[in-house]
């Protein structure tokens, strides 16, 4: 079983390393064509730092449960008012469609308003879009037991404010909701249906507390990002499940040298309650566990740690664009306090190379390559896991 990853930026790394012979290409010409200048415009930036940036291409990814998927991806920075004393606010998009007719869209957000004074945190999703399930809790199934085929649709958003310097308060919510949902086994042998095997609409309100003195989401130098929220849904309200969530995530960033940085982490997700399937705690992904799918292994309670060695970028003097990454993790999953065991805790680690995207800016974007004891994941993003 491996983690795979690569759509979100195929056609971005593809771009960049076709850039060179499609100049070559276009040399000869008065005026480039009109993808030699949008790339041109992309690798050599020429904007001023404080002025906002936008970066769109398609992706291209294959697997057996989809098809060939096609898709598009992009980003949007900028500094509120256009005063780079403020923190850089981002948004990116990607939306894609299959031969097997999934579809779906992923919409993130990290914005601040003027002298930082209002964070909106988020992450949304609508796709229909098939699951891997491998069953319920640190010792699960090491192939997927099932497929599960579902319209998924969430939105985790924080709006906070800040009371002190780097220092904000405020709501959050997560609203999930799994409908048409089909569990299609993939083994002879039989297994028991998990809470909310039926379809699902939970929406947990809480609070958040957040220490906060990045400058640059996408590619921190130094700084400390530290949050602890607390959620719950009810019956009451209209949600189909009595949970509560306790959220803790842990960033430490340590500059070396002028242009090398050590990034650690330390996240915790527990859950209880009557907690769905697809809203346990879910191990693997892109962030954290990298290598792993994201929910190869879950269950009510996660703890998971990684350090990041960055190089940023190397130091040699034919480059200034290019830079490597290290990287190792570790994590479980587990039912109850009583029921965490060393012996269930599973590493994993890697590297990956980085490209320049925006010199102004101080953006990179990243292709990972991750193993684990089950195989190798792969993973092309911009901006760094975390």
């Amino acid at each position: 079983m491996y983690a795979t990853n690569v759509k979100r930026g195929t056609g971005l790394f593809l771009l960049i390393l076709l850039f060179g012979l499609l100049h070559e290409a276009s040399a000869q010409q008065k005026r480039p064509n009109i993808l030699v200048r949008y790339i041109n415009r992309l690798i050599n930036d020429t904007t001023e730092p404080s002025k906002p940036q936008f970066l769109g291409y398609p992706t291209l990814a294959y697997a057996p449960e989809t098809s060939w998927e096609f898709g598009i991806s992009s980003l949007y920075v900028f500094y509120a008012k256009r005063d780079t004393t403020n923190r850089l606010s981002e948004i990116s998009a990607f939306s894609f469609f299959t031969l097997e007719k999934q579809y779906g869209i992923i919409l993130d957000n990290a914005l601040y308003s003027d002298d930082n004074k209002w964070f909106l945190l988020g992450h949304s999703k609508m796709q229909s879009y098939p699951l891997l399930y491998f069953g319920i809790g640190p010792e699960s199934h090491e192939e997927h037991i099932a497929q599960v085929n579902a319209v998924t649709l969430q939105i985790r958003q924080r709006v906070l404010r800040k009371v002190k310097k780097n220092f904000y308060v405020g709501l959050e919510l997560d609203f999930q909701r799994l409908s048409s949902v089909q569990f299609v086994p993939a083994t002879t042998d039989p297994f028991t249906l998990p809470i909310g095997s039926n379809g699902y609409a939970n929406l947990e309100i809480g609070t958040g507390l957040v220490y906060d003195n990045r400058h640059n989401v996408l590619n921190v130098r130094h700084g400390f990002y530290s949050e602890v929220a607390y959620l719950h849904s009810d019956k009451s309200w209209g949600s189909d499940y009595n949970m509560s969530t306790l959220f803790i995530d842990n960033r430490l960033f340590i500059p070396m040298q002028k242009r090398n940085v050590l990034a650690l982490q330390l996240m915790g997700q527990f859950n209880w309650g009557t907690v769905p399937f697809n809203q346990l705690s879910l191990m693997g992904g892109e962030m954290m566990m990298r290598g792993y799918y994201l929910g190869r292994y879950r269950d009510h309670n996660l703890i998971a740690t990684q350090a990041e060695f960055r190089m940023l970028p190397l130091p040699f003097r034919f480059t200034k664009r290019w830079g490597l990454a290290g990287f190792i993790g570790a994590g479980t999953v587990f039912n109850q306090w009583d029921s965490l065991q060393l012996r269930n805790v599973v590493l994993a680690g890697g590297g990956g190379i980085r490209f320049l995207l925006f010199p102004k800016k101080d953006i990179y974007t990243r292709a990972d390559v991750a193993f684990t004891r089950e195989g190798p994941g792969f993973y092309i993003f911009v901006g760094e896991a975390f």
